[in-house]
Formats: structure tokens, C-alpha cells, sequence
């Protein structure tokens, strides 16, 4: 996939695309976004609230929404999330006026969600397009998350039993990407994302200036 600089004339779609990506903490979620927004253009990143303290290296606003759990409830009480989720004890949600504002835009957005979050999403929007990132195997998994260190082992025992709950609803979504390889991994993922957003129902305005 060529570099963002790289691209010839990219036109954005004249209808936004809604992506919903799924999968268990340490199968490379954040590594394929970030790739898949430095070379696609036109890409936007959801900003998910949550009730969970920041990490060390998270910046309110760009990683997440940071709120106490009464701000929360009050977004959820006036129908104000496009999807809500609890996590690991924390609650998770994406503020549903930006993301309906983008793709009456013909902007398209990211979702980076759980299994939970993502079936709030199809249900209220059946065109979203749903991608879940596979590890090759759990006991892989379990090696990746021991790797990195972040976790100790009551918690990364908890991660890959939620894990193995997760591969459990993968097949509800549209797309699968196994990421056993990274470089494999990072030519699915934004295959899927281009091709998504080429589709003709997107394009209508292509077919009007060809035929002019």
C-alpha cells in the first residue's frame, strides 16, 4: 500500500463508510489502525468515552474521553452514545453527534470496539462494516500479552478467558483478519478499507461524471 504523499488524486467518497474493529487486547489492533490512517486517506478516529484512569502515556481527547461515572450515565440517559459497553470493570461508549455528523459528511470513521459495542453499532447502522482482528491462536495470544509486560498474571488470565468469549462472536462480522504476520496483516486490513470505500453506492458521482 503506497504512503499517503503517495497516493494519485484520492477522491473521498461521496458517502461516509462506518468501520467497526473488534478483537482481544494484544492481537494488534492499534498497530493496523495506525498504519491504516498514516497510508488511506480520509480516515477519522472515533474518540471513545470511558470511566477508566488514563494511562501514563494517554492524552485526554485524542485516546479517550476520560468522565466520571455520573457524566457517563448522564450521556447514556439522553441517548447521546451510538454504543455504551462495560470493560474490565470501566464503561466504554462513542458520542454518537460526530459520528452521525462524518458520514452525512462523506467523511469515514473508525470504531475501535468490543464484541458488545459492535453489535450496538450493526444494529443501528447495518451498513457498518465490520472488521475482527484474530490472533492465530490463544495460547499465541497469551504469549504476546505476558511479552509486553503491562499485565499482571490474575489479569492476563482474565484477558484471555474474555478473549476466548470474544473469538466466540467473530463470526458476526464481516470481515476476519488474522494477524500471524504483521506485514500480511497490514495488507488485509487496508484492502478491506479501500475496497469498502469504492463500492458503487458509494462512487454514485463517478458514474454521473463519466456519463457527462
Amino acid at each position: 500500500m503506497e504512503a499517503r504523499g503517495q497516493h494519485a488524486r484520492w477522491v473521498a467518497p461521496d458517502i461516509g463508510a462506518l468501520f467497526v474493529v473488534s478483537g482481544p487486547s494484544g492481537t494488534g489492533k492499534t498497530t493496523l489502525l495506525r498504519e491504516a490512517f498514516r497510508v488511506i486517506p480520509g480516515l477519522e478516529f472515533s474518540v471513545s468515552a470511558t470511566t477508566r484512569e488514563p494511562r501514563a502515556n494517554e492524552r485526554e481527547g485524542v485516546d479517550y474521553h476520560y468522565m466520571s461515572h455520573d457524566a457517563f450515565r448522564q450521556m447514556l440517559d439522553t441517548g447521546a452514545l451510538l454504543e455504551h459497553a462495560r470493560v474490565y470493570g470501566n464503561f466504554y461508549g462513542s458520542p454518537r453527534a460526530p459520528v452521525e455528523r462524518a458520514i452525512a459528511e462523506g467523511r469515514s470513521i473508525v470504531l475501535d470496539i468490543d464484541v458488545q459495542g459492535a453489535e450496538q453499532v450493526r444494529t443501528a447502522y447495518p451498513d457498518a462494516v465490520s472488521i475482527f482482528i484474530l490472533p492465530p491462536s490463544l495460547a499465541s495470544l497469551e504469549a504476546r500479552l505476558r511479552a509486553r509486560g503491562l499485565d499482571d498474571e490474575r489479569v492476563v488470565r482474565r484477558r484471555i478467558t474474555e478473549a476466548d468469549e470474544q473469538l466466540a462472536q467473530a463470526g458476526q462480522y464481516d470481515y476476519l483478519i488474522m494477524n500471524d504476520d504483521l506485514v500480511s496483516a497490514h495488507t488485509q486490513f487496508q484492502a478491506v478499507i479501500v475496497a469498502e470505500l469504492h463500492r458503487r453506492a458509494r462512487r454514485g458521482s463517478w458514474l454521473d461524471a463519466a456519463r457527462s
